[in-house]
């Protein structure tokens, strides 16, 4: 049998491959209604013999018998049903739980691209959930079993069978013109609600400037255009959508009379009889009901079809790791040789280079702090250094190997990372420092704030390390910083890389933090600094001076700050 990674391998994406593994659910869907589409002449043909025969005959046990006979299959049409139903629901249930792991880590991943282009993989996985277990999915597997209703009408008389046809032609129809009309309204309203949502996202995340500022007329105002975009394409669609759907089922129901009126015309002059014209003309309208059903389902169809390419386009190649080498435990030695960093431009433009030609080597215990100006590249070079970004050209390697050689949750029990803008996870103090490690060794966690410098903080809350954030808690920007740092460090990872560590720190953080690089290099940990303040880089022995994206000097401090000053003196001397 081909594995899961065979078929990545062999371009399937997970969405693809999960809904293939259900190949025997589908089958059974298909002999069910099969089954249930059979089950569904059982009233029609009840109405034959009770006019043609019942009737005639005035025979009460052929009644009882025929009405016993009908309860038991109408009991297996239930049951029938049932069973499809959850054989739908059970596959929708497996197909979230095989993939919304993998939906949210690329939720998160794509948070940390430099891609314009956002999808939202957990809410598409749950919009295809939804489809799969709804009847409107059941009615596309009643669509094949619309040959057999009109065969049986065209048995009663072929005039009957040919205006049959036509209403199931011109239902048809309708459903191309559906898809015509409704495909790029509903894919504009996708794309206006996802920027909307995106919005409304980063407005939550910057409530404070928002209020404080008097910004929320105008944030709401722009919200509120692109909602207005999204809900006009989407009534647009819906808006031809209602109208083919009340078209549709016009057309039903006028069908369905017309059957009725055809086959009285035949009825009176003895070529069918009665019970023929009442059983066609139910049989004609079940022939035209699985159409009506997928017309007014096109729109969740389409949905969920659009959610379906774009969870292909995310998830592609994601379902599985690659098999990977376990490698030693990393000592802490960094390479960084001929690194560069773009920028994707938007339409296919030129990519903008924000890191170019980055070159240094650090040893195990190494201290290093990366200065210069604003949107010089400091953060762009710390997520290179921690892996969130791979250069685009050169390489970035740990102990000699670079990150792709690593499995990543391997990788990050060696890693350390404060970023600039720092959020704790709604949890315990504990949980957050332990990376939310289920089996956390109390005494790492302990031993990681007391480098911090952080410990006697956390007893000073009520509730101690087991202090739920946001809830029971509320930290400052400094008390988030000092208890990130606590997590960066936990278990002394050998590479530790801080951005901005001291942006929210008093005098007493500062001092706390040059102390902790002091213990944690003395451990064997190499620490990284990006720095404004001279304060962070107190404790390192080696600079790295970047501006605009390149690198400008590297060395032990004492030489490239000696350098730095000296090329000062010689330009206000020129000035």
């Amino acid at each position: 049998m081909t594995s899961t990674k065979q078929k990545i391998d062999a371009g399937l994406a997970p969405a693809q491959i999960a809904l293939r593994e259900a190949k025997g659910d589908w089958i059974g869907v298909g002999l069910f209604s099969c089954a249930i589409n059979l089950l569904m002449l059982t009233g029609p043909l009840f109405m034959l013999q009770v006019y043609d025969r019942v009737l005639t005959s005035r025979s009460i046990p052929t009644l009882v018998v025929l009405y016993a006979l009908i309860v038991f299959l109408f009991g297996l049409l239930g049951v029938f049903n049932f069973f499809r139903t959850r054989v739908l629901s059970r596959v929708g249930f497996r197909l979230d739980s095989q993939l919304m792991e993998t939906a949210q880590k690329m939720r998160l991943f794509q948070e940390l691209s430099l891609s314009s282009v956002k999808f939202q993989p957990v809410s598409d996985l749950s919009r295809l959930r939804q489809f799969i277990s709804s009847p409107g999915l059941a009615a596309f597997f009643d669509l094949p079993w619309v040959p057999l209703f009109i065969f049986v009408v065209f048995i009663m008389h072929p005039w009957l069978g040919w205006l049959t046809v036509a209403g199931v032609i011109f239902i048809t129809l309708f459903t191309f013109a559906n898809e015509k009309l409704s495909k790029q309204k509903l894919a504009e309203s996708t794309r206006w609600d996802l920027e909307g949502s995106q919005f409304g996202e980063t407005s939550r995340k910057s409530a404070d400037a928002i209020f404080s500022m008097g910004m929320t007329s105008n944030v709401l105002a722009h919200w509120r255009r692109l909602r207005t975009n999204s809900l006009g394409y989407a009534q647009r669609a819906i808006g031809t959508s209602e109208v083919l759907m009340s078209m549709s089922k016009t057309i039903r129901l006028l069908l369905q009379s017309s059957i009725l009126g055809l086959g009285c015309y035949l009825a009176v002059f003895e070529i069918i009889t009665p019970g023929t014209m009442i059983a066609a003309s139910i049989i004609g309208g079940r022939a035209l009901s699985p159409i009506d059903q997928v017309v007014g389902n096109w729109r969740n169809f389409v949905m969920a079809r659009q959610a379906y390419g774009r969870l292909n386009i995310m998830l592609a190649g994601k379902g599985d790791a690659k098999d990977l080498m376990n490698l030693p435990d990393p000592q802490g030695h960094v390479d960084v040789s001929n690194a560069y960093k773009f920028v994707p431009a938007a339409n296919g433009g030129e990519a903008q280079v924000i890191l170019q030609g980055i070159n240094f080597s650090l040893a195990t215990g190494d201290g290093l702090g990366v200065i210069g100006s604003s949107a010089s590249g400091k953060s762009s070079l710390a997520r290179l250094l921690v892996g969130i970004w791979m250069p685009d050209r050169g390489s970035v390697r740990f102990d000699g190997a670079t990150y792709d050689q690593w499995d990543r949750d391997t990788l990050g029990q060696h890693i350390g990372y404060l970023p600039q803008s720092v959020d704790l996870l709604t949890g315990s103090i504990k949980a957050n420092i332990a990376r939310f490690e289920p089996d956390a060794d109390d005494s790492d966690i302990i031993e990681a704030a007391k480098i911090a410098k952080v410990h006697e903080l956390i007893m000073s809350f009520q509730g101690g390390y087991d202090a739920v954030i946001g809830k029971q808690i509320m930290l400052s920007g400094g008390q988030v910083q000092r208890i990130a740092l606590a997590r960066a460090i936990y278990k002394r990872p050998k590479l530790i890389v801080l951005d901005e560590p001291n942006s929210n720190l008093d005098a007493e953080g500062d001092a706390a933090l040059s102390a902790a690089i002091r213990t944690l290099r003395e451990m064997g940990s190499t620490v990284i600094v990006m720095a404004h303040r001279p304060s962070a880089i107190a404790s390192v022995n080696k600079i790295l001076m970047l501006n605009r994206g390149k690198q400008q000097d590297f060395g032990d401090k004492q030489d490239v700050l000696a350098r730095v000053t000296q090329a000062r003196n010689q330009a206000g001397i020129r000035s």
